[in-house]
């Protein structure tokens, strides 16, 4: 004897449609069985709620064997595109391969990186990478060009979801597609409780396999399990994440997007080699931008080339300080930024972006374990760079643990490595100096 009975909460729409025609004409299950040819298990676990996203031929021969009119039928396979995508949404999908969102503006002194996460990603060598950097570095911008060059050279589909437009709340009107890969981002990072929209997203890319760009990731807990499962049962997926910190995902490869290179102090500087620097260069640029008509004497060069290395070359704070050309020269924003670090945030805070960025840094060192943030303090204090050998003086730990506490600051943006002369160094940004000596009550402690 069949065992017919479900909890109705736990049951989705479909189960419970199929179950009330069936009953209300009289079948067995054995008997909807033989009238529509699928199995008695099949139609047991669709009753029941074990199966959830019935395939279209499926829905077809029960509405058949149930002898469902139009207006039934179209019910039948409208509670069934809710327990999975629908057809027309991978058709859709299939046939115009979605896009990354259009870039404003032209990307300057990322070459390198592009290059090396496009052949990455394109060749599959790595499936999942995280992009991580300080606050204002660029990891959203990168992230965009990547995926507009993947899509522009063979239409690799880009499915593009930010962090912030979490959780995915479903729209009148609005994209299935768009909501489908929100609430699989959730539960990729452990927003979400249910595994039903993985699946339902494999069957939808599955056989266009796309680049699914995660941006903007800071609170997270990211779920092994479901990044496993996603990635090994779409192969050809690729997982591109922005975020503050590595994941610690297995198979996770992370990607340290550094600050912008400019003029070291002590190399000759002109109006040539200000174009030549990539931090130069894209000061320059958003400063043209306000001020059409700038030109730089050379008595401007060196102060330029001076703000962009107080900025630490970071794209937002380079920006932020351009835009206050619009009322300053060189000389008065180079005396703004010259004086007590302090200087630098407060500034910056007047205009577009700083406001986020001092806010970033200070979440930044307030994530910080209470040990690092000691050490770090110490650090600040300092005028010059620290290698290694400092690091175990001021704490005592071994030089396995003193490289483990530095290699954290690192990818946490907070320091900038250098090596020279076979010798590992590193110095803090001057704008994180500049939010741990301004703003130290809001580091608990």
């Amino acid at each position: 004897m069949t065992i017919e009975v479900a909890a109705a909460e736990d049951v989705p729409q479909f189960g419970l449609l199929v179950r009330q025609h069936r009953m209300r004409i009289g079948l067995t299950q054995r008997e909807l069985a033989d009238f529509s040819t699928v199995s008695v298990r099949a139609i047991r676990d669709l009753e029941q709620g074990r199966a959830r996203r019935p395939r279209q031929d499926t829905v077809r021969l029960i509405a058949d064997g149930l002898r469902l009119g139009l207006r039934a039928r179209a019910d039948l396979e409208t509670a069934a595109n809710q327990g999975r995508t629908s057809w027309a949404v991978k058709a859709g999908y299939e046939a115009d391969p979605p896009a990354p969102p259009i870039a404003t503006d032209v990307l300057l002194g990322r070459e390198a990186e592009t290059s090396v996460l496009v052949d990455e990603l394109a060749s599959g060598a790595e499936r999942l990478v995280t992009v991580v950097g300080v606050a204002g570095v660029g990891r959203t911008r990168l992230a965009l060009e990547v995926a507009t060059r993947l899509h522009t050279a063979d239409r690799t589909p880009v499915l593009w979801c930010p962090v912030t437009e979490l959780p995915a709340a479903p729209r009148p009107g609005g994209d299935r597609l768009t909501t489908l890969v929100r609430a699989c981002v959730g539960q990729l990072l452990g927003t979400g409780a249910e595994d039903d929209d993985l699946a339902a997203l494999v069957e939808t890319v599955a056989d266009r396999p796309p680049l699914l760009v995660v941006d903007g990731v800071t609170d997270a807990d990211p779920r092994p399990d479901r990044f496993a499962r996603l990635l090994r049962d779409c192969p050809g997926l690729r997982i591109l994440v922005t975020a503050d910190r590595p994941l610690d995902l297995p198979g996770e490869r992370s990607f340290l997007l550094t600050p912008l290179a400019g003029p070291e102090p002590g190399d000759p500087v002109d109006r040539t080699t200000l174009e030549q620097a990539p931090a130069t260069r894209l000061f320059l640029d958003r400063a043209r931008r306000v001020r059409p008509d700038l030109r730089l004497t050379d008595t401007d060069a060196p102060l330029v080339a001076d703000v962009c290395r107080r900025l630490d070359g970071l794209p937002l704070a380079l920006q932020a300080a351009a835009s206050w050309l619009v009322v300053y020269n060189v000389p008065t924003l180079h005396q703004c930024l010259h004086g007590d670090p302090a200087d630098l945030l407060h500034h910056l805070a007047g205009a577009e972006g700083g406001i986020r960025l001092r806010e970033a840094l200070d979440r930044r060192l307030a994530a910080l374990p209470a040990a690092d943030r000691d050490l770090f303090a110490a650090l600040c204090a300092r005028d010059d760079g620290f290698g290694l050998p400092d690091v175990m003086a001021l704490t005592g730990r071994s030089l396995p643990d003193s490289g483990r506490t530095v290699r954290d600051l690192v990818l946490h943006g907070l320091v900038r490595p250098s090596y020279e002369a076979g010798q590992s160094r590193f110095r803090i940004l001057h704008l994180v100096r500049a939010a741990q000596l301004c703003a130290p009550a809001a580091v608990p402690a």
